[in-house]
């Protein structure tokens, strides 16, 4: 048989997947990978079944729905408060994920650099190896998950290519500020860098704090794609549904990749989210809805030997448990999976180099219930 050249030799199964699967076997708590376990909203799940009972069950135009992107732009405009054109500057996506690889792909070529700001979602530094680039890791300062800008500044080189932005950020709920905005500014102008910015959970935001998307700053979307996410805004991550907003021009060579690759996404999905959109409070109170999960998981944590570190957005907390063991947060998390029947997510699968914070990363967005018998098995320790 001819071998297969691994183009990720060193990529295995996720962290994701590892721990859920391990959560399972010993039927634990699963508050390590980000889905909700509440339902989603009832009129929603109606309105695709209307559109599949309506016969809208062919492809639909590779963009995706004209309808849906009007919706989108029509949001952008009241969020941010920034026109766009559904047309030719919106492209709808199987998810946030397929978006920011598409981004990618896109744009890198072989012996380019991306700035990739350490911990990470997981799927970046793969995204950027399997199109021949290579991912310069910057780590965020652990003590608060803020960006050095001085780190980043020294970490380009005539051979980077663009900068991975994420907030709300996954793993550790930080979110930019405007001094963040302002550095970012001055970074990639003065080396005319591109930005994938990750905005999957740009609702889901607390404390009053506002979202700063790259879409209201007219200097950072002529050079953004932004990518979006409706499975964790409508708590259907199932669904595998988001989109990508940028510059025409840019966006044109998006949907190059795009069309060779999903072509079309679900149909009756996007007649539903078109109709759905029209109403602005299901994304505009998510927020709210959010944080009371926060804050009664945080006030149950209270009762437990583990220490909660702020999260201003996200599904995700961080906590250290320094007091309770000084395994790796690897290990900590298997045997707290094993023995207490919590599945977490050690922050440290986060960091290419397994740097190791003794930290880990919990999921708030369940229900109530599920919150509360997950403390109380935690309590025990």
């Amino acid at each position: 048989m001819r071998r297969i050249d691994s183009k990720l030799p060193l990529v295995g199964t996720t962290i994701f997947t590892t721990m859920s699967a391990l959560a399972t076997e010993y039927n634990a708590i699963n508050l390590g990978q980000g889905f909700p376990d509440f339902p989603m909203d009832k009129s929603l799940t109606s309105l695709v079944n209307a559109a599949m009972e309506n016969d809208f069950n062919q492809y639909a135009p590779m963009p995706g729905l004209p309808a849906l992107r009007e919706a989108i732009a029509e949001k952008v405009l009241l969020c941010y408060g920034t026109l766009i054109n559904p047309g030719t500057e919106v492209t709808i996506t199987p998810g946030g994920t397929y978006a920011i690889y598409t981004a990618l792909t896109t744009i890198l070529n072989k012996g380019d650099e991306v700035i990739v700001l350490e911990p990470a979602y997981d799927s970046y530094v793969p995204n950027i190896l399997v199109n021949g680039a290579k991912p310069v890791l910057v780590p965020l300062d652990p003590s608060n998950f803020s960006i050095n800008w001085d780190a980043v500044r020294n970490a380009v080189s005539p051979a980077t290519r663009a900068i991975i932005i994420n907030s709300p950020h996954n793993p550790t709920g930080a979110i930019l500020r405007e001094e963040d905005i302002i550095q970012l500014t001055h970074l990639v102008e003065e080396h005319d860098l591109f930005i994938i910015s990750d905005e999957v959970y740009e609702h889901l935001i607390f404390d009053g704090r506002p979202h700063l998307s790259m879409l209201k700053y007219p200097r950072l979307l002529q050079r953004s794609f932004v990518c979006f996410s409706f499975g964790k805004v409508y708590h259907c991550t199932g669904w595998k549904m988001g989109y990508c907003i940028a510059p025409e021009a840019m966006m044109k060579e998006f949907r190059k990749v795009h069309q060779f690759n999903c072509f079309s996404c679900h149909t009756p999905s996007q007649v539903a989210l078109a109709s759905y959109l029209k109403n602005p409070s299901a994304y505009l109170e998510l927020g709210s809805f959010l944080q009371k999960k926060r804050d009664h998981f945080t006030d149950l944590m209270s009762t437990t030997r583990f220490n909660l570190l702020p999260s201003y957005g996200s599904y995700f907390i961080c906590a250290s448990y320094g007091r309770i063991s000084d395994e790796s947060a690897a290990e900590f998390a298997i045997r707290l999976t094993k023995e207490t029947g919590v599945a977490t997510i050690p922050v440290s699968a986060f960091y290419q180099d397994g740097f190791d914070g003794k930290l880990l990363r919990f999921c708030f967005a369940k229900k109530e219930s599920t919150l509360e018998t997950a403390v109380a098995k935690l309590q025990k320790i």
